[in-house]
This record gives C-alpha cells, sequence and structure tokens, in this order.
C-alpha cells in the first residue's frame, strides 16, 4: 500500500493534492443529500427544538422514524438488509447537517454510528438480516454500551459478566452501564460483558427479562437526548447474539469507535459551520456606536478565526473520508466480514482520533467565541448560541476523552514502528543524518512553499520522536507528558497539510475566484498557526529528554526545520473576514 494511504503513513511520504478528496469534488447525489437532510432539520426538529430539550414523549423517537423514513438512518448499512449502502462522503454531509437539529443530533449519530455499525462490521449474516432492516428504517432503535460506573478510559476494565449457561443456549449477563445515549426509548442495546474475563460484545433487546434502567442524567447541555444506566440482572441472551467472536470484544469496541471518532467530527463541523452562521447574522444586525458589530476589526478578527479553523477542519474530515472510501471499497458487508472489517477499521485509527480532537477542539473554540461575539445576549437562553457553547463541551468526553485520543496517537505510531508496518524509526535517523548536511533548501513561494514548510514540519516530528525514543526507551510508552507534545505535533502536521492540499487542489477546479482566495488564505494562516504551535511542543519534548550540548544541537536542528519567512497574518484574517461577511455563512461552494 501506498504509504500516503496507509494509516500514519502521511508522516513518511510526500502526499499529493490528487491524493486526497476535497469537499468541492462533492459530486450532485451528495449534494442533493445533503439539501434533503438540511430541509428536513429545518422544518421538521428545529421548531420543535425547545420541546426536545424538554424531552418531551416520543418526540425524539418519532424524528428517527421520519429520518428512517427518508433513509438517512440506512446510509451505511447494505441494500440487502434495507440501507442504501453509500460511501463515506455521504455520512460526512448528512453529519453536518444533522447538528442544526441540537440534541436530535446526538441520538441519530448513537443510533447510525456505534448502535448499528457493529451488526454492519461483526454481525454474522444472520444476525444482519433480523436486525439491520429495523435499524435502517427506525422500526428498531440502537444503543451503544460499553461505559460503566467504575470505566471509562479504560474500557478493559468493565466489570459486567456473562457466563454461559449448563444447557449451552445462553448467556447470563450482569452488570452495570453508564451513560447510554438513548436508553430511554432504544429498543437493541449493544452490550460488553466479560466471559471468562474476556471482554465480548451481545445484542440485548429491550424487552429481555433483567434489563432495566436508572432515571435520566441531569446534564449541562444535550439535554434532548436520554442518557441513563442500563441495569442488567441475570439477562438471559442466546447465544447467537455475540457480535464478533467470544473474548474479542474489544476488536469490537475499539474499531467501531475509530469510525465513531470520524463521524463526531463530521457533526462538529457541522455545529462549527452553524455557529459562524449565527455570529454572522448577528453581528450585521447588532450595532453599537451607531456602528454595526461586523464592521469592527475585533469582531472581524474572531470571525476569520472561526471560518479559518472551520476550513481547516472540513479539510481533515474529507481528507480522513477520502482514505476510509478506500479502504473500505473491497469489503463485502453482505456476509461475515469480521476479520477484514476490523482490519480495515484499525488502519485509520490514528486518523479518526485526529479528526475527533481536531473537529471538537475547533468547535469549541467556535461556539465560545460565538457567545462572545453576541455579549450578553449570548448568555440568554433564547439565543442558539448558549445552547451550543453548553452542547459544544460534551464532544471532547464523548468516544475517548480528547487526552485520550491524543495519547492513542503516538501509541499506534510506536507500536505500527516496532512491528515494522512503518519504517518511523529508521525515518527519524535519516532526519537526524540529514541536518548535519550543510544546508536545507529555502521554501517555494505560495501554497508550493507551504507544502514544503509542512515536510520540514514532518521531519521536525520524526526528529523529536527519534530523540524521545532513543533516550527514553520503553519508559517513554508511560510518559504522557512527552506523549502528549509529539502528538501535539502531529495533530499539527495533518492539520496543515490537509489544509494547503487542499488550497492547492482546488486551484485547480472549477470553482468561483473568490472562493480560490479563500481557501488559500485559510490554508495560509493555519499553516502558520499550526507551525507556531509545532515548534513550540517540539522544544518542550526536545528539553524533556536532552541536556547540555546535545539538547543544543538538536534545538539548532529543530530551528533549521521550522524556519519560515514572515507573511502578513493580520492581512490574511481581514481578507477572510471581508468573505465570510459577504457570504453571510460559511463560504462553501456545495450548498
Amino acid at each position: 500500500m501506498d504509504l500516503a494511504f496507509k494509516g500514519g503513513g502521511f508522516l513518511l511520504t510526500e502526499v499529493t493534492p490528487d491524493q486526497i478528496f476535497v469537499p468541492e469534488q462533492l459530486n450532485e447525489e451528495h449534494l442533493q443529500l445533503k439539501k434533503m437532510t438540511h430541509n428536513f432539520v429545518e422544518k421538521e426538529i428545529t421548531p420543535k427544538i425547545d420541546r426536545l430539550e424538554e424531552q418531551e414523549d416520543g418526540l425524539i423517537r418519532g424524528f428517527l422514524s421520519q429520518a428512517g423514513e427518508l433513509g438517512l438512518l440506512g446510509l451505511e448499512v447494505p441494500e440487502a438488509f434495507g440501507g442504501l449502502s453509500m460511501d463515506k462522503f455521504s455520512t460526512v454531509v448528512v453529519g453536518e447537517e444533522v447538528p442544526r437539529g441540537a440534541s436530535f443530533a446526538v441520538s441519530f449519530a448513537a443510533h447510525t454510528g456505534i448502535g448499528t455499525l457493529p451488526i454492519v462490521y461483526f454481525g454474522t449474516p444472520e444476525q444482519k438480516t433480523k436486525y439491520l432492516p429495523g435499524l435502517a428504517k427506525g422500526e428498531k432503535i440502537a444503543a451503544y454500551c460499553l461505559t460503566e460506573p467504575g470505566s471509562g478510559s479504560d474500557a478493559l476494565g468493565a466489570k459486567s459478566t456473562a457466563v454461559l449457561n449448563p444447557e449451552r443456549t445462553h448467556y447470563i449477563l450482569n452488570g452495570t452501564k453508564q451513560f447510554i445515549t438513548n436508553s430511554g426509548f432504544a429498543d437493541i442495546f449493544l452490550v460488553y460483558a466479560k466471559v471468562e474475563g474476556k471482554l465480548t460484545n451481545f445484542i440485548v433487546e429491550r424487552e429481555y427479562a433483567g434489563v432495566s434502567f436508572g432515571p435520566e442524567e441531569k446534564k449541562m447541555g444535550i439535554k434532548g437526548s436520554s442518557t441513563r444506566q442500563l441495569i442488567l440482572e441475570d439477562v438471559k441472551v442466546p447465544v447467537e447474539n455475540v457480535v464478533g467472536e467470544v473474548g474479542r470484544g474489544h476488536v469490537v469496541a475499539f474499531n467501531i469507535l475509530n469510525v465513531g471518532r470520524f463521524k463526531l467530527a463530521a457533526a462538529a463541523l457541522g455545529s462549527s459551520e452553524l455557529a459562524l452562521e449565527l455570529s454572522l447574522k448577528y453581528a450585521s444586525e447588532r450595532r453599537q456606536f451607531k456602528t454595526s458589530l461586523n464592521r469592527f476589526g475585533a469582531i472581524q478578527a474572531k470571525l476569520a478565526e472561526i471560518a479559518a479553523r472551520t476550513y481547516l477542519a472540513e479539510s481533515v474530515v474529507y481528507r480522513t473520508a477520502g482514505l476510509m472510501e478506500e479502504g473500505f471499497r473491497d469489503l463485502d458487508l453482505t456476509g461475515d466480514c469480521r476479520r477484514e472489517a476490523g482490519k480495515a477499521l484499525e488502519e485509520y485509527a490514528i486518523e479518526c482520533s485526529l479528526n475527533k480532537v481536531i473537529a471538537s477542539e475547533v468547535l469549541d473554540f467556535s461556539a465560545d467565541e460565538a457567545v462572545q461575539i453576541h455579549g450578553g445576549y449570548g448568555f440568554i437562553q433564547e439565543y442558539p448560541v448558549e445552547r451550543m457553547y453548553r452542547d459544544s463541551r460534551i464532544n471532547r468526553l464523548f468516544e475517548g476523552t480528547n487526552e485520550i485520543n491524543r495519547l492513542l496517537v503516538p501509541g499506534t505510531l510506536l507500536k505500527r514502528a516496532l512491528s515494522g508496518e512503518l519504517p518511523l524509526l529508521s525515518a527519524a535517523k535519516a532526519v537526524s543524518k540529514e541536518l548535519l548536511s550543510p544546508g536545507l533548501n529555502p521554501n517555494e513561494e505560495g501554497l508550493a512553499g507551504l507544502l514544503q514548510m509542512t515536510q520540514k514540519a514532518k521531519n521536525a516530528f520524526l526528529l523529536a520522536a527519534g530523540l524521545a525514543a532513543q533516550n527514553l526507551g520503553k519508559s517513554l510508552q508511560e510518559n504522557q507528558f512527552v506523549l502528549l507534545g509529539l502528538a501535539e505535533m502531529v495533530l499539527q502536521i495533518y492539520v496543515m497539510e490537509s489544509g494547503i492540499l487542499r488550497a492547492i487542489k482546488v486551484q485547480e477546479l472549477n470553482v468561483p475566484t473568490e472562493h480560490k482566495r479563500f481557501v488559500e488564505n485559510a490554508a495560509t494562516l493555519g499553516a502558520y498557526e499550526a507551525m507556531n504551535i509545532l515548534e513550540q511542543q517540539g522544544k518542550e519534548v526536545m528539553c524533556a529528554v536532552e541536556k547540555g550540548d546535545a539538547l543544543s544541537t538538536v534545538l539548532a536542528g529543530l530551528r533549521r526545520l521550522t524556519r519560515r519567512s514572515m507573511v502578513d497574518l493580520i492581512g490574511l484574517r481581514q481578507e477572510i473576514a471581508q468573505a465570510v461577511i459577504e457570504k453571510e455563512k460559511y463560504p462553501s461552494v456545495n450548498y
């Protein structure tokens, strides 16, 4: 496999614009699906958000049934089982629009993603035949049950048990699952319990004897979604309801979380776009000192940063969608594809974690700045940004905390390096040797120069990672301070490279000139801001793992790799602000 298409391989090769997918390439079918979803949410859900937030009985279940009738719940379900068998880009365009329905997006994602996909990817043909048609149509609603009162990030520390009965016909499940989305009305629960100490996934139906629920949790945000404990007391589950293999539930759990993180990123992206849209509308209507807010530089700077960061998140999400579409292309989801699906989902674990962290933190920034732009009104429930601010916070906890996802990145890279899957250590040695040569080529101008800067950023990471691995040895795996620094460097590389490659590719596409200018400005601003963070993290890692003259030498090498010409970042922000003010929404050429 070409390194550009291998999970984590982007760090070790020069990726070209033709190797990534950008949202400007969406076809008419994608755009029609996006428009249909937008209209459904705006017409059916948005007018009832207040009722939804009060958890009006049956309301959100009704919305899910309507979504099922439109086919939105079965995008990734094979046609043979009542779904639409659509591509990953379709799930992104729908994921971007659903957050306009507030808490509905949480229930939608829990059902279509981590609730349904374990059966799609790891279920037997019999399980797929029995459960997927109802799940695709919204006749049955799913919930994912991994977290327990005593185990969140430490999923393997779960205490729920499953014991095979003497007749070997059923497993007897006992335990309590915590923070289960959709638990108030779900019909199908994907439950993880231990068989002889090994995690296993089971399909548990609501009507099984011994299934009960705790009261609704009182939450900071996403109030319209149902969140309860699932309590299992001697629940008899047929042996044919094991998903995947007995004792290999971790394969199902962690790989489904990978795709769940990717889908969460798409939803966070859509929310960021909405935050910008609401901020632009308010800033154009609100007047202070006899002038519209959007005429003030301090407000324009905020609008520009929201737009630029949203552009970067969008570039990352669609790039990753392209990777996953390529990796999943040959999967036959109509049969037993457990092993093949596990490998395909695991391949892009790094990229999925990066998506989740990037998009959730862009959303938090966007929601916070949206409240600030609204001033005191942003603190009032009458304005949607107040709810968005509260709702956004969960995304850094969902699907594994952002800290866990950051740590997963260097941990997975090291694991793959030691197994020979990625030539990470040899690449790090090559970078150290190269830095002893007389000089490095200066950057070119424009986007080509930014692409060169990205390649040098990759070398800076390899230098820091190689040094950490060499000096800390096995203890590196336990040094979370250093691992988090390395993770941040990888994150910034993926962000800047995705934005730059997209900007270069867009210049050759048939899109308006003003859009080409926007993406170039946003990519440039993002690249310089990313490089500032990467350089600082590189310094901190090196200072933590090296001392004395050797430290001076590697810091000098880092300075050479991160040397860059200065650009007018304030001017870029001003141009970006003007572009979004004129557009009155996030600048998309699609819809």
